[in-house]
């Protein structure tokens, strides 16, 4: 009997677009969805637990992940290292387990360059300007930062048509309940893999 390969959802945003905070809010009304922690160079933001949101590393312990090829994916954004840890999700996948990774533009185009299996989901602000309220408002980076993250967006809302499905988030509720609409839907498609499962599960008894 075969055992089905878990999916991984894969959300990404423009800073200040609601990305991580859909996430974390689909999460707790999705328990059979676990989340991948990603490990990162910066510091933590007020409220944020290791463990929990990151895990906070050095530059150097970081480097040497990428060189000991521990990553599937990572990028440098902001100046600072951002990666997910390979081991971790395939050990979720081999068991069935769905996983909901919370990455970066860059780190979404590695998976896709590598031909990584996954469920490719693209969250945008309703405009441009509500993405700088948004950043300003949050009052955790410097105007200097601020100004830095929109210039990159900018170029980050153009690979957009690279995902698989577009959200966009304009109220928080209708945008967790999309969100959340694409994963049951997803969950219930067909594929080749689940064809095997589904005749190990019941047509083999039949």
């Amino acid at each position: 009997m075969m055992l089905k390969k878990g999916l991984c959802f894969v959300v990404s945003a423009p800073s200040g677009a609601g990305k991580t905070s859909l996430c974390r809010a689909v999460l707790e009304e999705m328990p059979d969805l676990q989340f991948s922690i990603s490990h990162t160079t910066r510091q933590p933001r007020a409220g944020e637990v290791e463990g929990r949101d990151y895990f906070f590393v050095d530059d150097d312990a970081f480097k040497e992940g990428i060189e000991k090829g521990e990553f599937l994916e990572w990028a440098k954004v902001h100046g600072r290292y951002y990666g997910t840890s390979k081991k971790q999700i395939e050990a979720w996948t081999d068991k069935g387990v769905d996983v909901l990774l919370d990455i970066d533009t860059q780190g979404a185009e590695q998976l896709q360059r590598a031909s990584a299996e996954g469920v490719y989901i693209y969250i945008l602000p309703p405009s441009f300007d509500i993405l700088k309220q948004r950043l300003t408002h949050r009052r955790s980076d410097a105007p200097e930062e601020i100004e830095r993250r929109l210039k990159k967006a900018g170029d980050e809302i153009r690979c957009y048509h690279r995902y698989h499905y577009l959200i966009v988030n304009e109220d928080f509720e209708t945008a967790k309940k999309n969100l959340q609409a694409i994963i049951l839907a997803e969950r219930a498609r067909l594929r080749t893999e689940n064809r095997s499962w589904v005749e190990g599960q019941f047509i083999c008894r039949l």
